[in-house]
């Protein structure tokens, strides 16, 4: 029986979020092979290294790509250098799948792929979408069951921008990094949203928004309104979110309304219902749901690469949730210097 030809794949970062990238790579073994990572911390590849049994780890990916005959690369780095990464991969003709966003602005993300080889295959990693409740959501919308759709109302909230009685903020200490972001609830959490609405309800446009900062530990928005018209019919659509809610879980949930002539469709949390017409609940398990983002992202991904799907979060996609992310920080004239409230 002849060997299956697997795709060579090197991962660029060995942080936080590439705890949840390997072991979708694993579930892929049949037809990929992660061959080495690159990360500038010793201690970081070396962990990632013994536990997902990558052959090789390199100080930087101007080292790994110098070693390895690699087919895709993964891109786990921080988005600051997605630009940079993203265009060093093209130039060796591998193909790409970057995390989040593409680049740290529109313009930025814009000038990177007008400069792309048309032979290069770019997928962003947005895997909010890939989550199994909003896939059903969308099953659930094509088959109509919420009518007429009226309008919409998405809630994102958590309370780990509160300190503690010692003075911690919860957010600060799961993702360290949020402190000296220049943009945060927006370009890091809320453009997951943006880009689920877009999958689930069709092209938008920003209408009005509004950033706050809560708190002197960080330099950029935690607290955001943002209110959205969808294209083709004007359904608005809010959205609110805020990491500094009293009486919020540290860990935010999900809550969307879809309210329909026919059916309100509701997901808080990991529960899906339908009220109406149509009388639907389904309950997700919430850490599958979670690491089965990433896995369905990957496997995405590699269809595509094997013709067997087109990719959904290609840039030409992509860049209109970017749009949305820029107009909100248009729209909002948030200043980082004014004082918190």
């Amino acid at each position: 029986m002849a060997e299956i030809n697997r795709r060579r794949v090197g991962i660029i970062g060995a942080g936080w979020v590439s705890e949840y990238h390997l072991p979708a790579w694993v579930k892929q073994a049949s037809r990929a092979e992660v061959v080495a990572i690159a990360d500038p911390s010793e201690q970081a590849r070396t962990a990632r290294s013994k536990e997902f049994a990558i052959p090789r780890h390199y100080a930087s990916a101007e080292a790994m790509f110098a070693e390895e005959a690699l087919d895709a690369v993964d891109i786990c780095a921080p988005r600051e250098v997605h630009v940079a990464l993203v265009r060093l991969a093209a130039e060796k003709g591998i193909d790409i799948l970057c995390q989040k966003p593409l680049a740290p602005d529109y313009n930025q993300a814009r000038t990177l792929v007008a400069g792309l080889p048309d032979e290069i295959r770019l997928m962003v990693h947005e895997n909010w979408r890939f989550r199994a409740y909003y896939r059903r959501l969308k099953a659930w919308l094509e088959e109509g069951i919420a009518g007429h759709i009226r309008h919409v109302q998405f809630e994102f909230f958590s309370s780990g921008m509160i300190a503690d009685a010692a003075g911690n903020r919860p957010a600060l200490i799961r993702q360290p990094f949020f402190r000296k972001q220049e943009r945060l609830l927006v370009m890091e959490v809320m453009i997951h949203h943006l880009d689920t609405l877009r999958y689930l309800l069709g092209e938008m446009e920003v209408v009005a928004a509004r950033l706050e900062r809560s708190n002197d530990d960080i330099v950029a928005e935690d607290v955001a309104s943002v209110v959205l018209r969808r294209l083709d019919d004007g359904v608005i659509v809010t959205v609110n979110a805020s990491l500094a809610v009293h009486g919020a879980p540290p860990a935010p949930r999900d809550h969307l309304r879809i309210f329909g002539t026919e059916a309100t469709l509701e997901l808080y949390g990991s529960r899906l219902s339908a009220k109406g017409r149509a009388e639907r609940e389904e309950e997700f398990d919430a850490d599958a749901v979670y690491q089965g983002a990433y896995d369905a992202t990957i496997a995405h991904f590699l269809d595509g690469l094997d013709g067997r799907a087109a990719m959904e979060t290609v840039p030409d996609d992509n860049m209109k949730t970017l749009a949305l992310v820029e107009d909100i920080y248009r729209l909002s004239r948030f200043d980082a210097r004014r004082k918190p409230r």
